[in-house]
């Protein structure tokens, strides 16, 4: 597919908004062509059985729906005029060529590219040109839509005499497209990404990345195109090793869940953590303190010695019969290839397979010094016998992970000697079970004891790694819970966004190099992004008031958008009242247009579910999806990292403070709150706010 061809140039005669609406419209109907030409496929006689067949039916049912063409989804967002013609265009001595740029590649019947998708090099500069450095680009201009409809367009002048100067007006059509009031799950931002947001975007692919953005930065946005771009960039590579998108919660993953679609990639996998290392029912809850521990880096250690706790050295000799003659391994060469494997300190499953082996090789010298000339399949051969099997057994006993972890946490002694010089008596008797279960599947498994059995199982065997995995708010995962990433990442590259203000967890990352460590990733560069685009700067300045108790080396995040009037605080005078005045804010919130969102403490959403409904004002629950019909979310706090909605009323911030477990981390928890508002914060409370907001 090339990347890059002359556009059609628009008819003559006709206004430049008339042009462009031709232009689309020859775009769709370019699409439609190639859908048609899809699914007049006939593959009856290419395949040469079922299997086959259907593998290929479902490669061609995934490209049809790849070209699907949504009529509210424009298929270009913008123009570059080319001073030159770039690449090969320009050994061929052609003057300034004109490209479309949208979400997808759409080409006419001679193949000639129609709009060229926003990942191919040639759509860079839409995102990077300025005045400064032009990149060759005349003309950027960008399209402004209402519905389907292409309704204006906006021309940004950047080489010649009439150039804008650098820091100039800025886009208005950029400026509506960002503040556009949302219904429904996230959108791409592809129309409207920052120069240093592409610069992540388009990052290789063997590097690994860490991402710290302040609310309102895009950062999960930018994760989400990144994997759109590797996936265009190398997708041979990934098709083969696959990609994964991690998120903190299904909530959080239904929200995000159409941005690839929409950018055409359908075949990304995205889970959480818990859904990584679901190999028991989880069922049972941790204390705090108990989580935090079974969190800890250590526990890695800990889990090592008790997979190898049952290892025994050979103190008799293994005694091989084939035939009529018997072969004999000492007992102390026996040892000597036991520790041989331990030292070099591989998986236990690995060195399972690979002591049969070698107790066969020294059959099979004893074999060729009598004379006899042994090939592989005797050494294989030699490698089953019961003897050998016998000896491997012993020496190595299976170990099920499951169980392991099971008499960990149910046997004191057991655990006090695998624990030794890692673990207090006091931390060791904080994350023992005080009634053990009878079995693997009547334990009551908490979160944090299946991350536990998940790094056993890699202990005993190695986890299969992808081509790349995005993990977003990062921050809040435990060492033992970057272990369980870094390993499916482990011969690929990582992407992680987060940021540590907003760290709500016991465990929450201090410090982005300590995660990288623990995610097996120590050399990956660390990138911050600052400037908000989506929190208008009213609300981020009063919500950075909390970074210097929450995050005291973080710089306060700035926004390029102002919104006069987006911050509304009220206090009510009775705590009875307050229900009342939170209906209220709530209905003046949905008099605009766009997505509403009531965060409140957790305790406190059921006595607001009610109260809305007194009210009559129906409302949603954190993954359901809005509509034009219902566009009220009732969000508990602790649901609404990483969620956004045009307008967010905030019930008694001093309640969500104390619905944590220390101050510090209530502060973190109000500050993700007071940051999801895209277009108008109001605040009502009756307590007094937390100190430095008052």
């Amino acid at each position: 597919m090339p990347t890059h061809a002359r556009a059609q140039d628009p008819a003559p005669g006709r206004g430049p908004l008339d042009q462009e609406r031709a232009h689309l419209a020859a775009s769709r109907a370019a699409l439609a062509a190639m859908r048609a030409e899809v699914e007049a496929l006939d593959i009856s006689d290419v395949t040469g059985n079922w299997v086959n067949a259907a593998v290929l039916q479902s490669q061609i049912d995934q490209r049809i729906k790849a070209l699907a063409d949504h009529a509210d989804t424009p298929l270009f967002f913008g123009r570059l005029d080319y001073l030159h013609a770039p690449g090969a265009e320009a050994a061929e001595g052609a003057d300034g060529e004109r490209f479309y740029i949208g979400r997808r590649h759409v080409h006419d019947a001679d193949g000639d590219p129609l709009v060229i998708d926003w990942r191919a090099p040639v759509s860079q500069p839409f995102y990077r040109a300025s005045k400064k450095d032009p990149m060759d680009i005349e003309r950027r201009r960008r399209f402004g839509y209402t519905g389907g409809e292409l309704t204006a367009y906006e021309d940004e002048l950047l080489t010649g005499a009439d150039a804008e100067e650098e820091h100039g007006t800025a886009s208005r059509l950029l400026q509506a497209e960002i503040e556009r009031p949302r219904v429904g799950p996230m959108r791409d931002i592809v129309a409207t990404i920052q120069p240093e947001q592409d610069e992540i975007v388009r990052a290789g692919l063997s590097g690994s990345l860490c991402v710290q953005g302040a609310p309102g930065t895009g950062k999960t946005a930018v994760g989400l195109h990144r994997v759109a771009y590797l996936l265009y960039a190398h997708r041979e590579r990934l098709a083969r090793t696959g990609t994964l998108v991690i998120g903190p919660n299904r909530s959080f993953l239904h929200y995000i869940e159409q941005v690839l679609p929409a950018l055409g990639e359908l075949d990304v996998r995205q889970a959480t953590v818990d859904d990584l290392v679901a190999h028991v029912e989880v069922r049972g809850t941790d204390s705090a303190e108990a989580a935090r521990i079974k969190g800890d880096a250590r526990m890695a250690e800990v889990l090592r010695r008790a997979v190898r706790s049952g290892v025994t050295v050979p103190t008799e000799p293994c005694v091989v019969v084939r035939g009529s003659r018997r072969w004999r391994v000492p007992a102390y060469e026996l040892e000597e290839l036991l520790r041989e494997l331990l030292d070099r300190d591989i998986r236990y499953g690995a060195a399972r397979e690979a002591l049969p082996q070698r107790i066969a090789h020294a059959v099979l010298v004893r074999m060729e010094e009598a004379g006899e000339a042994p090939d592989d399949r005797v050494q294989d051969a030699v490698a089953r016998n019961p003897a050998v099997k016998a000896v491997v057994k012993a020496a190595l006993p299976p170990v099920d992970p499951a169980k392991l972890v099971l008499r960990l946490l149910s046997d004191a002694d057991f655990l006090a000697e695998q624990a030794r010089g890692l673990l207090t008596d006091e931390e060791q008797k904080a994350i023992l079970w005080t009634r053990p279960a009878r079995g693997v599947r009547s334990a009551k498994w908490s979160a944090a004891d299946a991350v536990l059995i998940d790094e056993a199982r890699d202990q005993v065997e190695r986890t299969p790694s992808l081509g790349h995995v995005v993990v977003d708010e990062a921050q809040d995962l435990s060492p033992m819970q970057y272990r369980a990433v870094g390993r499916r990442c482990a011969t690929g590259s990582v992407t992680v966004l987060g940021d540590l203000a907003q760290g709500t967890t016991p465990w929450a990352t201090h410090s982005w190099p300590e995660a990288l460590r623990h995610l097996g990733k120590p050399d990956a560069r660390i990138e911050e992004l600052t400037a908000g685009f989506r929190v208008p700067r009213e609300i981020i300045a009063y919500a950075s008031r909390l970074l210097p108790v929450i995050a005291p080396g973080l710089a306060a995040a700035t926004s390029v958008r102002q919104a006069p009037g987006a911050l509304d605080i009220r206090a009510v005078g009775d705590v009875a009242d307050l229900d009342a005045a939170v209906v209220a804010a709530c209905g003046e919130a949905l008099a605009h247009e766009g997505s509403v969102g009531l965060i409140a403490a957790d305790a406190r959403v059921q006595v607001l579910a009610d109260a809305l409904a007194e009210a009559g004002l129906p409302y949603l629950s954190p993954g359901e999806e809005t509509s034009r019909e219902v566009r009220l979310t009732l969000v508990p706090a602790t649901l609404a990292k990483g969620l956004e909605y045009d307008y967010v009323v905030l019930d008694e911030p001093a309640a969500i403070v104390d619905g944590e477990p220390d101050e510090r981390t209530g502060l973190r928890r109000l500050y993700v709150a007071l940051t999801r508002a895209v277009s108008g914060l109001a605040i009502r409370h009756a307590a007094r706010l937390p100190s430095g907001l008052g």
